[in-house]
């Protein structure tokens, strides 16, 4: 019959906390960099997939090259207000106890 002594536990459970430390200590380095690299594959993915959806429809590269032509929205002048109307009576309030 095999019977765990006190090394062995305890070189168990340093192993595991030195691989925890470790994983934990890599994942902080390398997680940004492999984070966008998947975001940037996702992206590219989601871009792939709208287009195949809308196509060109909302203005792709290509169609943005061929419309030459700005559309220029000139501004409306501001309507001229009357500050001086009244527009209520002003009430004064007071609080009871």
């Amino acid at each position: 019959m095999l019977e765990a002594s006190l090394s062995g536990v305890l070189k168990f459970v340093l192993v595991v906390l030195l691989v925890y430390f470790g994983f934990k200590i890599i994942i902080r380095f390398f997680g940004p960099l492999i984070l966008k690299y998947f975001m940037r594959k996702m992206g590219k993915k989601f871009e792939q997939q709208f287009g195949q959806q809308f196509g060109n429809q909302f203005g792709g590269a290509a169609s943005k090259k061929s419309k030459s032509n700005p559309t220029n929205i000139g501004k409306e002048p501001k309507a001229k207000t009357n500050r001086d109307k009244k527009v209520g009576e002003y009430i004064d309030y007071e609080e009871i106890d």
